[in-house]
């Protein structure tokens, strides 16, 4: 499924009006017909609302909404707000459509001086400001009537995307000068600021209204953001032959454990088993050995002579190799990870303390080799990249960056994580939850993925199925615990429902 941008979205709505074809005002109707439908199926007539309309399109739409929502009985109180004596085409026909229909309780159109109404916890609030097609931060009288919407005690509904909160990168923003919604009602599709973990304070529960804007367009057009369809994942699953043996599953090799993170290495071990691999070896500290062979019975044990890992093996019997969980980050630690990527030319996948060890040493981040997959959380990749993203947009525009220049695949993991492939192309997942921000939880994904890079799938397609697996394994998992009681090994005893459910 792809993400549009905010310019892309102003070309669909003009291109459905152009070869629907549809007048854009009825175009807004339909928008507007959707809205008051959602507003209608969840508050009552006696529900007193309040609407602020903008001067542009989504003033349009709100003026809309207040007309129909006049015109089933509802009392509305309306504000538009024309600072600068310049409406829309289609704002000024709905505005005066509100108008000449007799209907309406109140309507205020804003020129100068603003008295704003009382809001009181009873009170829906319609905020029409603006949508998808703001390009810049709200200052000013905007800026000040946000803020006093936000201190109100009323329920708000935003209309397409909270007002000040920017479509893409919201980086710059002031966040006291975006609206607090407790609803967006998004047209169409969701935009790409939506799948960020900061900005979700702003939108509260997103729903996703149709209003028919043209397929065609949308087929056609290219895109940087996809999100992942569970039918890409049933088409891409690889079937098990009847007559194969362990030999034909792949052989897969797992860095992990220092002494003492014994557990680290069990987790990414076991996941790397259920995520149906035919044999795994665990590269672990000697002192670890009487736990992983209780844990990890099915698994073969290659020993390092110290308490951490300290020297590099050789892969050639391997064909994917996951180094990181509970890895430590002792310098010969580190001079091993390095001599290990030098010399390893199957798959390799890096997480947790390998990436940490790579951004303590600054230029190493360069001497990757090419098609190496990356999985940090925020803070993992902020220390690779050597830089603090201040929003989530940023860091994923920073990562997208980085796949392409060091021609890695990174997964910036997190509730929506985000794949972020060499072509500079980005895949949101859409499983998972809440319960899995856990300890361990990365190094089960570091795991699957492993394993599905033995088994002959591509990194693209082994990042992607693996990612959707963990995820989907997590939400197996919270229905079965409840998210305050997962913890990471249950995320790996779902892995068989997981798969069992994808191949249905």
């Amino acid at each position: 499924m792809k993400i549009l941008t905010g310019a892309q979205i102003h070309e669909l709505d003009n291109y459905t009006i152009e070869h629907e074809p549809i007048a854009s005002i009825d175009l807004m109707e339909r928008a507007a017909r959707a809205i008051m439908l959602a507003i209608t199926q969840q508050w009552s007539q006696s529900t007193p609302i309040v609407v602020f309309a903008g001067p542009g399109n989504n003033g349009g739409d709100a003026l809309a909404v207040a007309r129909m929502l006049t015109e089933k009985g509802y009392i509305v109180d309306t504000y538009l707000f024309n600072i600068h004596s310049s409406l829309s085409e289609d704002c000024e026909k709905n505005r005066d459509r509100l108008v000449n229909g007799g209907l309406v309780h109140k309507f205020t159109e804003i020129t100068t001086d603003f008295d704003p109404p009382k809001l009181t916890p009873k009170t829906l609030v319609i905020d029409g400001l603006f949508g998808s097609g703001l390009n810049k931060p709200l200052t000013g009288g905007f800026a000040s009537l946000v803020k006093y919407i936000n201190q109100s005690p009323s329920f708000v509904v935003s209309i397409d995307m909270p007002s000040g909160l920017l479509t893409e990168n919201n980086s710059f923003d002031q966040g006291s000068n975006i609206v607090r919604a407790d609803l967006t009602l998004t047209l169409h599709m969701k935009k790409l600021a939506m799948l960020f973990a900061d900005t979700q304070k702003y939108l509260g529960k997103v729903e996703v209204l149709d209003i028919r804007l043209s397929k065609e367009y949308i087929e056609s057009i290219p895109t940087k953001f996809n999100i992942i369809e569970e039918s890409y994942i049933k088409d891409n699953l690889r079937s098990r032959d009847d007559f194969a043996n362990k030999g034909m599953m792949g052989h897969a090799l797992i860095i992990a454990g220092t002494y003492g993170m014994a557990g680290a290495a069990a987790l990414a071990t076991r996941a790397c088993l259920r995520s149906g691999v035919g044999k795994v070896t665990a590269l672990t500290p000697r002192p670890n050995y009487n736990i992983m062979q209780v844990a990890v019975p099915e698994a073969v044990l290659m020993l390092d002579r110290e308490d951490y890992y300290s020297e590099a093996v050789a892969t050639d019997d391997f064909d994917a190799v996951g180094i990181g969980p509970g890895l430590g980050r002792q310098e010969g630690s580190a001079l091993a990870l390095m001599s290990q990527l030098q010399q390893t030319t199957c798959p390799i996948v890096l997480d947790a303390d390998a990436l940490n060890m790579l951004g303590s040493h600054g230029t190493w981040i360069n001497q990757l080799p090419d098609n190496v997959i990356m999985t940090p959380h925020p803070r993992e990749f902020d220390r690779i990249a050597s830089t603090c993203c201040h929003s989530d947009s940023e860091r994923l525009n920073v990562a997208r960056e980085m796949a392409e220049s060091l021609r890695a695949y990174i997964l910036l993991k997190g509730h929506r994580s985000a794949l972020c492939l060499p072509s500079g192309d980005v895949i949101f997942n859409t499983t998972g939850n809440s319960g899995m921000a856990t300890a361990g939880s990365g190094d089960v994904l570091t795991g699957i993925i492993t394993a599905l890079l033995a088994r002959g799938y591509s990194r693209k397609n082994a990042c992607i199925v693996g990612m959707y697996l963990h995820g989907l394994a997590g939400d197996i998992a919270a229905e079965k615990m409840g998210k305050e009681s997962l913890i990471a090994s249950d995320i790996i005893d779902a892995l068989p429902e997981a798969f069992k459910r994808l191949a249905q």
